[in-house]
C-alpha cells in the first residue's frame, strides 16, 4: 500500500526515558566552549511525543556546553497561544517555538503543501526526507522571515487517523454529514466525502466530542489521540484511512539564532538528526502502548483497498489542484507542489 500509515509517539515519563536513550553519556567537561545563553522556547500542552524532540535538543544542549546554553521549554500555552506563536517570534517574546501549519493557514500558505491529501510519502524516512527538504525552498524560508523566523526541524507528525463518537463510518458514505475537526487540506478531503469540516486547536478537542459538538476528530496516530484522551470519550477509530498529516515545525527567532557564537549555531545544527531519531523512535513506542488500548476500548475500522482508492480517486489530487489555483497568485504553489512531489519520489 502506498501510504502506510505512520506511527505515533509516548507521553510522560517515557517520554524522557526515550529521549535518554538516543544521548550519549552525560559529557564530563563541556565540549563547546562558549558564554552562557538562555533561550525560551514556547509550546502548548503537557510533555508528550510531540515534545520529545525539543526536549532531547535542550538536554544535548546544556550537555555539550556544561551547561551554559540554556533552551527551557515553556508548555501549556505559558507564553503564547499555540496559534500566536509566529506573532511571539516576530516581536522577539522568545526565541524559538512550535506551531502547526493548519493553525493559521493565512500566516504559512505555502507550507500547507504539507496538509494535502494523499500525498505519495511511504514511512517515516519519506515523510522526514519531504518536510526538510522543503524547508530549504527559498519560498519557505522567506514565508518564514517574514515571522522572524527560520526552520530547524520538524516534530515529523505521523499519518493522521480519526477518533469519533456514535455510529462508526464503516462505508465511504457514512462521513456524510459528519462533524469532523481536520485542518487543512485533510479537512478539505474529508468534505469531499459530505463531512463537515471544522477547525479547533487539540486542547478543545475533547470536551466538543464529550458534549456532542462534534463527531470525529483526525489527529497523528496513536500518540496524539491519547495525550489528548480523545479514546476516553471516542466509540470508534480509523486504522487505515491515512488521508494525509500536517506538519509542526521547530523554529528559531531569526535574530536569536543570528546573534549566537558561530560555535553554538554549529551545535544547533550538528544535533538536527539527533532530534529526528528522537521523533521516530517515540512514535514508534507509542503505538505499541496505545493500540492496544485503542482496540480493547473502540471498534476499529478498517477499509479496503477499493475503498481507499475510491477516496484517493475523489480526494487527492483534485485537492492539490484547488489548493494551487486558490494560491498560485500570493506565490508559486505549483512550484511548491512540485518540490514536495520530487521529494516524496526521492529528489535531493
Amino acid at each position: 500500500m502506498p501510504f502506510e500509515t505512520l506511527r505515533a509517539g509516548v507521553a510522560g515519563v517515557a517520554l524522557a526515558a526515550a529521549a535518554a536513550t538516543l544521548a550519549p553519556a552525560p559529557a564530563t567537561a563541556q565540549n563547546v566552549e562558549g558564554p552562557k545563553v538562555f533561550w525560551k522556547l514556547s509550546t502548548w500542552g503537557n510533555p508528550r511525543a510531540f515534545t520529545v524532540g525539543v526536549e532531547h535538543l535542550a538536554e544535548r544542549l546544556k550537555e555539550e556546553t556544561g551547561g551554559n546554553f540554556d533552551l527551557r521549554i515553556f508548555y501549556g500555552e505559558q507564553l503564547s497561544k499555540a496559534r500566536e506563536n509566529l506573532d511571539g517570534l516576530k516581536v522577539n517574546a522568545f526565541e524559538a517555538a512550535m506551531f502547526c501549519n493548519f493553525y493559521h493557514p493565512g500566516k504559512n500558505p505555502a507550507l500547507m503543501v504539507m496538509t494535502m491529501p494523499f500525498l505519495p510519502i511511504d514511512g517515516f524516512d519519506d515523510a522526514a526526507r519531504v518536510r526538510l527538504g522543503l524547508y530549504e525552498h527559498p519560498i519557505l524560508q522567506e514565508e518564514m522571515a517574514q515571522w522572524n523566523a527560520m526552520y530547524y526541524n520538524s516534530s515529523h507528525l505521523p499519518q493522521y487517523e480519526f477518533l469519533g463518537e456514535g455510529e462508526p463510518p464503516v462505508e465511504l458514505d457514512q462521513w456524510e454529514g459528519l462533524r469532523v475537526r481536520a485542518g487543512g487540506g485533510i479537512g478539505l478531503a474529508m468534505e469531499k466525502l459530505g463531512a463537515v469540516r471544522q477547525s479547533m486547536p487539540a486542547t478543545e478537542v475533547y470536551t466538543a466530542i464529550q458534549r456532542g459538538a462534534i463527531d470525529a476528530a483526525s489527529f497523528p496516530y496513536t500518540y496524539a489521540h491519547a495525550a489528548y484522551k480523545i479514546d476516553e470519550v471516542a466509540d470508534w477509530f480509523t486504522a487505515n484511512l491515512s488521508p494525509g498529516t500536517s506538519d509542526c515545525p521547530i523554529v528559531f527567532n531569526k535574530t536569536s539564532y543570528e546573534e549566537l557564537p558561530e560555535q553554538y549555531q554549529d551545535l544547533l545544527m550538528s544535533l538536527k538528526d539527533e532530534v529526528t531519531a528522537a521523533y521516530e523512535e517515540a512514535y514508534a513506542e507509542a503505538d505499541a502502548e496505545y493500540l492496544p488500548r485503542f482496540k480493547e476500548r473502540m471498534t476499529e475500522i478498517v477499509y479496503t483497498d477499493e475503498q481507499r482508492a475510491a477516496f484517493q480517486e475523489a480526494a487527492g489530487e483534485t485537492v492539490w489542484n484547488e489548493w494551487v489555483e486558490a494560491n498560485q497568485g500570493d506565490f508559486d504553489a505549483r512550484a511548491v507542489l512540485d518540490r514536495a512531489l520530487e521529494l516524496a519520489a526521492g529528489g535531493s
